[in-house]
């Protein structure tokens, strides 16, 4: 009766942990990249995404407009409601206010579509966007919005590499980053 009880209070050896522990660790080193890489897909498709968005805003604006937002100031023009507030000077304030309020053909914001001296409909286009700020680029994890004017259809990111780029005289928008997804495309060309 004795041999029956201490077979039963057996437990596994040192061998048999060790082939356990060196299993799971197997096991880890073969699933953990597979979640990195998960993660930097999903970067990749937010960047994706943002960038599609925000350029049928663009896109629809200069339609709309026969200019690109911030190639012009929004503020400006009897307002109803709260006008924009975008001079020569602030040219990222004049992109967020037309993309994000109602404009006139003249690219003035404002937050109503009424001028507050009768007019219903001074201010017939838009909002393009549903929010007044940028999404943050997924790859830098900057809001952070350049725009300059050079014309050219070619991408060039700065030195700083944060945030966005916009090139109000193409209407190019971009990733200011200089640095190359896993293929060894530039995220700057997406």
């Amino acid at each position: 009766m004795n041999k029956t009880v201490s077979s039963l209070q057996r437990g596994f050896t040192l061998v048999e942990l060790l082939i356990v522990v060196i299993i799971l660790a197997l096991l880890a080193a073969i699933v953990v990249p597979q979640f990195a890489t998960t993660t930097d897909d999903a970067r990749e498709a937010a960047l994706d995404s943002n960038l599609a968005n925000i350029r049928s805003a663009i896109d629809l604006y200069y339609q709309q407009h026969n200019h690109y937002p911030s190639s012009v100031i929004s503020s400006g023009g009897t307002c109803g409601g709260t006008a924009g507030t975008g001079t020569a000077a602030t040219p990222t304030v004049s992109f967020l206010d037309q993309l994000a309020y109602y404009t006139n053909a003249a690219g003035q914001s404002c937050t109503q579509k009424d001028d507050g001296l009768g007019n219903a409909n001074a201010f017939p286009f838009g909002p393009y966007l549903k929010k007044r700020s940028l999404p943050a680029n997924p790859i830098t994890s900057d809001d952070h919005l350049q725009i300059v004017s050079d014309g050219s259809l070619v991408a060039t990111p700065d030195a700083t590499g944060d945030g966005w780029k916009f090139d109000n005289a193409s209407g190019k928008f971009f990733a200011n980053d200089g640095t190359n997804d896993a293929n060894g495309i530039p995220y700057s060309e997406r």
